[in-house]
């Protein structure tokens, strides 16, 4: 199985993607893992919020392919333990999935058509995150979840 993570808008804190760089390098030991950036919409000042997501969203589609397994990063998803998460993606190597992609939206969420699409929704956290704090919460959080199943002594129990 391989695995990636779609986001909108690219980071802009060099310390930030240094540490995502970091654990992108520490998850390929484990499992295929590609991380693409979809560039923002432009003229965003001249979008209500629907339009942007309405753009951002036809953007993330075009990404995603008819066989791919889609998990949106979103509050209002699943929550899990990092021990339960790694169970989750277990499962998911399990079932024969060939590409699981997760997505993290744009300021505004998700337009309606890519919730439709979606075939689940992982939340890391009740409370608010930037968008950029969220890539490196969630490629730790993979990175967590291989080690833990390699039965590592990264995670602590």
């Amino acid at each position: 199985m391989k695995i990636t993570l779609l986001a909108i808008g690219k980071t802009d804190n060099r310390e930030l993607q240094q540490l995502i760089d970091e654990y992108q390098r520490r998850l390929i030991r484990y499992v295929p893992f590609s991380f693409e950036i979809i560039p923002d919409a432009r003229n965003t000042k001249n979008l209500s919020e629907a339009q942007q997501k309405q753009v951002e969203g036809s953007e993330i589609l075009r990404k995603v392919q008819t066989s791919d397994h889609l998990v949106l990063l979103d509050e209002e998803g699943k929550s899990f333990s990092s021990v339960e998460f790694s169970a989750y993606l277990q499962k998911q190597m399990n079932s024969g999935l060939k590409n699981l992609v997760f997505a993290v939206g744009g300021p505004y969420g998700f337009s309606e058509e890519v919730y439709q699409r979606a075939n689940g929704k992982v939340s890391l956290s009740k409370m608010t995150f930037s968008h950029q704090m969220v890539r490196l919460f969630f490629v730790e959080q993979l990175y967590r979840g291989f080690t833990i199943l390699r039965n590592e002594p990264y995670h602590h129990r």
